[in-house]
């Protein structure tokens, strides 16, 4: 009876259906053959076996602002265990969320079952003291299950079968005004799952659209429960924000709605500075550029790039107190990670490489001798490169160094030679130290040529 009245409850709120709109494909123009053959094979196979099954969320999103999605996920009234018996190259995965993976040949597909209400089991729907969901595998009506999604715009539903577009929210309207609202109470949603905070303003970026007024109200006051949240799974997300072709709107947007504290709290330093804020917006545009080209991205670079200026401060910090350069820059970057990684659980995948760029900026400097040629057979030369020349870009370096170093990479083994500095070039070779004491005497006695 309680599930009864809130149902009701729900159904009467403004913009929440209880039938949903059945949008044709004359009006929405999104044919099958738009959908991946994996999630249609999917679909069919469920459907084949007596379930319902829809291509669901950001990518029904995605096709109706005619950009081509990233991957497809799956919705159906079936259980994870019910899934996994219809298709053999499966597996459930998830603790949280309990979701099956179906993969065909190098695609997956993600299948969720329809999410449902309060449940009466209280073990199935565990909350923090916040009110964060901890775990949640109740499953529900289709209905239920668009209610339970967080923004309008991610709550269609499409059958490949008929081609028809189900909207319980009018989340369609909503992508024709760009517009980012959340389904039900702000406030309690955020608390639920404070990483919709990050995705409101990611989606707000990617659309170029607005957050509704009520979705953003509680947003800077609920901003520090992002901290209760894992942090690899914040991680997943910033790089999402990161690497979604909108990295600078993203950035900014953050920053303008109080959620930078935690995750890049150096940001409010950084861009106040003329310096490390062309550095950063630099960085994040050419990002943006390299992704709308569909040509590959490193996180490690985008991050190294993001904390540069806080390693630089700490490196200068080190040296104040008496630490010779290279030491001192070593110090700065072990630092800075540190603090990091308890916002973000970056990889260490991605901070060994971080810390191999940040490490070659010093030997830039060095284009005489033997230097720059062992420089050249550095694995991350190409990257700590492009490094410099966002360095140069920005004013933090002179031009001509990069420009310098692009010439030398390039050029032939004679011109190489010209290329050195002359006046570090043709300096005398520095005599080899021999050891003092006894032995030293000796090794004098030995060599003839002394």
């Amino acid at each position: 009876m309680i599930k009864r009245l809130i149902q009701r409850v729900l159904a009467g709120r403004p913009g929440i259906l209880r039938e949903p709109l059945a949008i044709p494909f004359e009006r929405h123009g999104i044919s099958r053959e738009r959908i991946s053959a994996c999630a249609r094979r999917v679909t069919t196979g469920l459907q084949e076996a007596g379930y319902k099954a829809f291509v669901v969320g950001g990518a029904v999103r995605d096709l109706l602002l005619d950009v081509e999605p990233k991957d497809f996920d799956v919705a159906t009234d079936a259980t994870p265990e019910q899934v996994r018996a219809i298709f053999r190259r499966s597996r459930i995965i998830g603790r949280r969320f309990r979701l099956v993976h179906v993969m065909c040949g190098a695609e997956t597909v993600e299948v969720s079952t329809f999410r449902g209400g309060q449940p009466a089991n209280a073990d199935e729907h565990q909350r923090d003291e916040h009110g964060r969901i901890l775990r949640d595998n109740v499953f529900g009506t289709q209905w239920e299950d668009a209610l339970r999604r967080d923004f309008t715009i991610n709550a269609l539903f499409y059958d490949p079968a008929t081609q028809q577009i189900l909207d319980y929210t009018k989340g369609v309207a909503d992508i024709k005004k760009r517009v980012i609202r959340m389904i039900g109470d702000p406030e309690q949603r955020y608390r639920e799952d404070p990483v919709r905070m990050l995705r409101a303003a990611r989606l707000a970026a990617k659309l170029g659209g607005q957050i509704e007024p009520r979705t953003r109200a509680p947003i800077k006051r609920l901003a520090p429960l992002i901290e209760n949240v894992p942090a690899a799974r914040v991680f997943e997300e910033m790089l999402k924000l990161l690497l979604s072709g909108h990295a600078r709107e993203c950035v900014l947007r953050l920053r303008s709605e109080g959620l930078h504290h935690g995750l890049l709290p150096m940001l409010d330093v950084i861009l106040e500075q003329p310096l490390g804020e062309r550095f950063v917006m630099l960085a994040l545009a050419k990002t943006d550029e390299r992704v709308r080209e569909e040509k590959p991205v490193s996180p490690g670079f985008l991050f190294a790039a993001l904390l540069w200026h806080e390693v630089l401060a700490a490196w200068r910090a080190a040296e104040a107190e008496g630490a010779k350069p290279i030491p001192a820059l070593h110090q700065a970057m072990d630092q800075v990670i540190a603090a990091q990684v308890e916002n973000l659980a970056i990889p260490r995948r991605f901070t060994a490489d971080m810390k191999e760029i940040w490490a070659l900026q010093p030997r830039f400097a060095h284009r005489s001798g033997n230097r720059p040629y062992r420089l050249l057979e550095h694995p991350r030369f190409k990257a700590g490169l492009d490094f410099l020349q966002l360095r140069a870009d920005s004013g933090e370096v002179e031009a001509d160094v990069a420009s310098w170093w692009d010439r030398f990479k390039d050029a032939s083994p004679e011109a190489r030679a010209s290329l050195l500095l002359p006046d570090q070039a043709g300096g005398k070779r520095r005599r080899r130290r021999r050891p003092r004491g006894k032995a030293g005497k000796e090794a004098v006695a030995a060599d003839p040529v002394s």
